[in-house]
């Protein structure tokens, strides 16, 4: 059986206008011990003066494998997004996210679909993924980084969907991260979609929708930051027995709006897997 390791997303701090080492402050001080921060190329204003979480990969990775480790925390993931089918964009940046991963000690990376070109087909659509799933890949496999596709948009937005994406190159690289919010909110059961595709998944989002949200905007979003977990319409017992019952370990990443938010699902799912594993 795996362990379930409980994380948090450093998109938390969005709201509380939290920089970088205030989330990693917050994410040890509540007892999470694993964290997935988010990268990006280049220089910005909110990031540079304290306002976001984020940090360049300008920045010496050292930097940040040192404030996870120096808080006693371990990075369970790279938040890298970027648009699968636009390669202009996204080649070179996951390359250096994978290699940015590498430094500063995170087994793997997290990309989506994401925004697609306007003019493309269907078709042309998957080709361009492929080749930017291939080129990052030919960087990942010798590193032994993982590449894990997050449900987030139109093409992973149902499992037929996922699979597509995944069996579009050959690569022990490619994996999976399910969000349940997001799966929820494309009009999926998350849970049914975990016990199909289990054996792929090395990282969750835990990610719940508040019941009134859930009302409002399911099959109108495919994704939000969501509320603390327990409040909202995901079963986690039964999310949480799936990963128990896998063959490997699975992070799970609360993926929360806020810090009460944070704390409130670190509570509840610390018992929650303490409980399931003790069983």
């Amino acid at each position: 059986m795996g362990e379930i390791k409980l994380g948090l997303n450093l998109e938390f701090a969005r709201f509380e206008n939290g920089s970088f080492d205030w989330a990693m402050d917050q994410a040890a001080e509540i007892g999470y011990k694993y964290v997935e921060p988010m990268v990006y190329w280049g220089r910005e204003l909110l990031s540079t003066a304290g306002y976001f979480h984020t940090r360049s990969m300008l920045d010496d990775p050292l930097i940040m494998r040192d404030a996870a480790e120096s808080r006693g925390l371990t990075i369970s993931s790279l938040s890298s997004h970027a648009p699968l089918a636009k390669p202009d964009v996204s080649v070179d940046y996951l390359k250096q996210s994978i290699r940015y991963a590498a430094e500063v000690g995170s087994p793997m990376i997290m990309v989506d679909d994401g925004p697609l070109p306007t003019w493309t087909t269907e078709a042309e659509n998957y080709t361009l993924m492929r080749y930017t799933l291939q080129e990052a890949a030919k960087v990942a496999e010798p590193r032994g980084i993982k590449i894990a596709i997050e449900t987030h948009g139109e093409y992973t937005a149902t499992p037929e969907r996922l699979e597509k994406i995944m069996t579009l190159i050959d690569s022990p690289a490619l994996t999976i991260n399910l969000d349940t919010g997001n799966s929820y909110l494309s009009e999926n059961d998350p849970h049914e979609w975990l016990e199909q595709i289990v054996g792929d998944v090395t990282h969750l989002h835990a990610k719940d929708i508040g019941i009134e949200d859930a009302k409002r905007l399911r099959g109108k979003v495919r994704g939000m930051l969501g509320c603390a977990c327990g409040d909202g319409v995901i079963d986690w017992e039964r999310i949480v027995k799936t990963l128990h019952d896998a063959d490997h370990d699975v992070v799970l990443s609360v993926e929360c709006g806020g810090l009460d938010a944070a704390k409130k699902s670190y509570t509840y799912l610390t018992d929650l897997i303490t409980r399931i594993q003790g069983s």
